[in-house]
């Protein structure tokens, strides 16, 4: 299968660098490049891509608005690879809580940045280790403890595992191999998790962990 994918960016050229790498494998195409974020969000809606790759610092409409009005679209099947220069806890936060599928530095190696677009089509959440520690870090400094929120006593023993070890990183085989489950397993306990939570995906959830302190506790 083909994977279709939208680049933005202001910088011409290393869009178009960019785009010559991704083109480089059999099964990615790009079908976009746009300059800014409000053609982002415009051709994103227009083509449904099945990934659209979005530069934090963009004019008229930043990377980070251009992934919250995507994904608060509904029925918008196309994952957001967040795309930038800065390693910016900040920025981390914003995008995770939009729904992006992935934070990911310019800086990268391009052989990595083709994983990470196969990664993100097939569902998994990009969240590197070293990003969720230090996002846990900020919360353990900056916010007090306070009681769990009254949707986690609705998890079982093993949901709450599998929340767990989505925000410590990993990808559904990962947990699988921890756990010694099927791969299916995984999946339908992340599904009941979210549908418990009310959380849209396993982004989201990792966010919704950090927030609450649950990382602290292990």
């Amino acid at each position: 299968m083909t994977l279709r994918i939208l680049l933005a960016d202001d910088h011409a050229t290393f869009r178009s660098g960019l785009r010559l790498a991704l083109e480089t494998q059999p099964d990615l195409r790009c079908v976009a490049e746009v300059g800014d974020g409000r053609s982002a969000v415009a051709e994103t809606l227009r083509l449904r891509p099945d990934i659209a790759i979005l530069d934090v610092r963009m004019p008229k409409l930043d990377g980070l608005g251009a992934t919250e009005m995507i994904l608060a679209v509904p029925g918008v099947e196309t994952k957001v690879l967040v795309l930038t220069t800065f390693d910016n806890d900040d920025y981390v936060y914003r995008a995770l809580q939009a729904g992006a599928s992935g934070f990911l530095l310019k800086s990268m190696p391009t052989a990595e940045l083709v994983t990470a677009v196969r990664i993100a089509a097939r569902g998994d959440a990009l969240i590197d280790p070293s990003v969720t520690q230090r996002l846990a870090g900020r919360f353990a400094r900056g916010i007090a403890p306070r009681e769990e929120p009254a949707e986690l006593s609705r998890l079982t023993a093993r949901e709450r595992e599998v929340l767990l070890l989505l925000a410590d990183g990993n990808a559904n085989a990962e947990i699988a191999g921890l756990l010694h489950v099927g791969e299916e397993t995984v999946k339908t306990h992340i599904s009941r998790m979210l549908a418990k939570l009310g959380l849209r995906d396993r982004v989201q959830a990792v966010a919704y962990a950090h927030v609450n302190g649950l990382v602290r506790q292990r």
